[in-house]
């Protein structure tokens, strides 16, 4: 259906476009194509991706026309506020909305806007919404709040800026408290609320496993796989069969290990180790996942549709069914395992002076953790020590390389960020009883070093070859947002100076470098990278601002990522000699699209994950109300100060309730300082807090100052 539609679309198309015959009426299309009633689905198909891909509209008499050059269209990003962005496909950057000019586009619809041309250089281009295409939801997912004889929802997505009424009849005898999924019935307008019904009530928002699963309905987070693709597996052995091994290249009698967290259970990489000569010779081994997820098959489909694993503290929503994730793509130990394996002679400078990609069969010796394998390397467990004996040359090899690997990186401006992530313990009933910072210790710090080494080779080799390749890019920040960063740390008494419009990632690792050990690293660093754009997938090979390189791509992570599982498809095409004219010709058609929904997918895994983090948080600290902290004072706005407890929980102290004196922002020292006293918190100050209140609906934990002898960060 998918070549019929295309060729519909194209005459379609340059109908519009000829000034004989736009606007167009449907009944109008379809006499002109002479299609048969068998064809006008993909009359109707051909029209709505012509409008979702912006290049027709629809006019309020139902005619369809070419949107005209002056506008643009893409997916609104809205604001609780009510303004909004426009990200339109193909552009580095948004299109600011005012609230005025929003025409009431709810989060994620499809809109067209008029760029306002006037704006002043360097600043964000602004722009009025002036149709709305495609509603982006159908539903929201919410907190229920009864009225006398109705109620409203109130959204869980910060984005949608409207609360939803709730007629009684519609409500499923929901209660205040209740999270629930509600349909929306109308969006709504200026004055008045958008219109929903219930169709789900998920349980109470106290309730431990409630927060979890409102998350997943709030992005649309598939959970259960479809029947199809339940059914395919089948037909997938639990084991690798010997046919299956033929023509591989054999690493089974190489020493092999993975190296993950205890509780890891998709073990998608491993590794060997040898020197000879003054060179390493590296390899990086990679569970070959499309051996058993075919292109087009129900099993790719759903991978696509997901794009990514999705994380949720104490939950795994995997890409892929756990027959594959944890059993036969899992690189187990003491198994045969299929791979796509990067193999790398690396020289004592860290250079790679030789290299292979090739299909492979491994057969793991051991499945380490980053805990026994730090304790390996300082030497601090004589039982762990006497278990992996044997290995333990193997170990001190990999620091060694990794160290030569991590220097030359650092030596051409690589920004290692290391922000302190957030691990949170829960109970049997998902309650959260520990918080604390994840450990990055050597172990964790080695397997990232040979995972971005290998990613960078086979990125540069496929850039090389000039096959169609889906890349992983970091685009250089924004100079406004750099300045304002520089103007921050000068707070600090941090230096540099960047070019006008231009700044290399090395004048920032030198900032980093300079402040470790500092009371303030982790504040600078957070800043530092708010300040970065987001990374993304793209078919151009434009470098990695972050990593200060020139070719990147995602290859290790196949079980997880479905930019990984797609270069790996086109790397074995390549090996086998299969990639003819034909199939570069299909790659280069699909992977701009597949890249970006890649990039889409990332972004809703990521702000899905960081939203469940946010409430176990709060749930975790409403446990410890009235009870006294240490933390660092981490964001200071006109009117809250921002605490980040030792284990890394964030709160706000609001300057309306301190009573000791009147307060006032210095936006010059980001500050908030006394008049009377002239006493200030500034960012970095230590200071002891008390936890008033925890609010799972306003998302808010609340804090109060008690110590006024603040510790200087200086």
């Amino acid at each position: 259906m998918g070549e019929k539609v295309n060729i519909i679309k194209e005459k379609i198309y340059n109908f519009i476009c000829d000034d004989m015959y736009k606007p167009m009426r449907l009944k109008d299309i379809r006499f002109l194509l002479q299609v048969s009633d068998s064809e006008k689905k993909r009359v109707e198909t051909a029209l709505n991706e012509l409008i979702s891909e912006g290049k027709i509209t629809v006019t309020p008499k139902g005619k369809y026309k070419k949107i005209d050059d002056n506008l643009k269209v893409g997916t609104f990003i809205g604001n609780k506020k009510g303004f909004g962005f426009v990200r339109v496909d193909g552009e580095k950057d948004d299109y600011f909305i005012p609230a005025k000019y929003s025409l009431d586009a709810f989060h994620n619809d499809r809109v067209v806007i008029k760029p306002d041309e006037s704006a002043k250089a360097g600043r964000r281009c602004e722009a009025k919404v002036v149709q709305i295409l495609e509603r982006g939801m159908s539903v929201v997912v919410g907190t229920f709040e009864k009225q006398d004889g109705f109620g409203f929802v109130i959204p869980d997505n910060q984005k949608v800026s409207d609360d939803v009424f709730v007629a009684k009849k519609d409500s499923m005898s929901a209660m205040t408290g209740h999270k629930v999924v509600c349909k929306i019935k109308t969006y709504g307008s200026a004055g008045k609320s958008p219109e929903g019904e219930i169709i789900e009530i998920l349980g109470h928002v106290n309730d431990p496993a409630t927060d979890i699963l409102s998350v997943v309905r709030a992005y649309d987070i598939p959970m259960e796989y479809p029947e199809k693709v339940m059914d395919s597996l089948k037909d997938i052995p639990d084991e690798v069969e010997p046919s299956q091994i033929e023509g591989r290249h054999d690493f089974r009698t190489w020493d092999t290990v993975t190296i993950d967290g205890e509780d890891a259970k998709d073990l998608d990489d491993a590794i060997t180790i040898s020197y000879k000569d003054g060179i390493y010779t590296l390899g990086v081994h990679i569970a070959d996942v499309t051996n058993y997820v075919i292109e087009k098959s129900p099993l790719d489909k759903e991978a696509l549709k997901r794009g990514t694993s999705c994380y949720l503290v104490d939950s795994v929503i995997p890409m892929i069914p756990h027959k594959l994730s944890n059993g036969i793509c899992s690189l187990n130990a003491g198994v045969d395992r299929l791979t796509l394996s990067c193999v790398m002679d690396i020289d004592k400078k860290g250079k790679v002076v030789n290299h292979y990609i090739c299909e492979g069969v491994i057969n793991v010796n051991e499945r380490m953790t980053y805990t026994n394998v730090a304790k390996i390397l300082d030497r601090s467990d004589d039982e762990v020590l006497k278990r992996y004996e044997p290995l333990i040359g193997m170990f001190d090899m990999m620091k060694e390389l990794a160290d030569i690997i991590r220097a030359n990186r650092v030596k051409r401006g690589s920004i290692d960020f290391d922000v302190p992530e957030t691990k949170i313990i829960v109970d049997e009933n998902h309650k959260p009883v520990e918080i604390k910072p994840y450990d990055r210790n050597p172990a964790t710090k080695i397997i990232e070093d040979f995972m971005l080494m290998a990613n960078e080779t086979v990125a540069e080799d496929y850039f090389w070859q000039e096959l169609p390749f889906e890349y992983r890019t970091h685009e250089s920040p924004d100079p406004e947002k750099i300045q304002n960063l520089i103007f921050f740390m000068n707070n600090f008494g941090l230096f540099t100076r960047p070019s006008k419009d231009d700044i290399h990632p090395k004048e920032l690792q030198k900032i980093l470098m300079k402040i470790e050990g500092e009371p303030y690293e982790a504040l600078i660093s957070k800043m530092m990278l708010r300040s970065m754009k987001q990374a993304r997938y793209s078919t151009e090979c434009s470098g990695h601002f972050g990593l200060s390189c020139k070719y990147y791509c995602h290859f290790t992570s196949p079980i997880r990522r479905y930019p990984d599982l797609q270069i790996h498809r086109i790397i074995k095409e390549n090996l086998r000699g299969e990639l003819n004219d034909k199939r570069i010709k299909h790659y280069q058609k699909i992977l701009p699209s597949v890249a970006d929904d890649n990039s889409l997918k990332e972004r809703r895994a990521e702000e899905a994950e960081r939203e469940v983090i946010k409430l176990k948080e709060i749930e975790y600290m409403s446990e410890h109300i009235g009870e006294e902290f240490d933390g660092v004072v981490s964001g200071v706005t006109s009117n809250y100060i921002f605490v980040e407890l030792e284990n890394t929980v964030e709160g706000a102290v609001s300057v309306a309730y301190m009573y000791d004196d009147c307060y006032y922002f210095s936006e010059e020292e980001y500050a908030m300082i006394g008049e009377n006293s002239g006493k200030r918190y500034q960012l970095g100050d230590k200071v002891r807090i008390k936890v008033l209140s925890c609010d799972k609906i306003k998302k808010n934990i609340d804090f109060s100052i008690i110590d006024d002898n603040i510790e200087r960060a200086e």
